[in-house]
């Protein structure tokens, strides 16, 4: 098991809360209500955790040995609400012997 992958599976959890956070909650508050604040709070955060999951996803490629197609797979996972969640339960909670 890769030293990373604890590490991995907590910023995949944050950067898919903090994705679903910003698209579903401060964006219709800010262009329903005028008031961008949430999402200048949340944008921040959210994009230092992308660009984490994204280091770390191709950190961990190898030691995990993801086929190309299954890193592309986890790196798209991270665009899409609740990706984050899916490649969580299919790739990284393996109980692994």
């Amino acid at each position: 098991m890769p030293k990373l992958l604890p590490v991995f599976r907590i910023i995949a959890l944050l950067e898919g809360v903090s994705y679903i956070l910003l698209l579903f909650i401060a964006t219709p508050i800010k262009y329903l209500y005028e008031d961008p604040q949430y999402v200048k709070l949340l944008g921040m955060p959210h994009g230092i955790l992308f660009m984490a999951y994204v280091v770390i996803a191709v950190l961990i490629s190898s030691d995990m040995k993801w086929p190309t197609r299954t890193l592309w797979i986890v790196l798209f996972a991270s665009v899409i609400p609740f990706g984050t969640f899916y490649i969580d339960k299919k790739y990284l909670n393996k109980k692994r012997a």
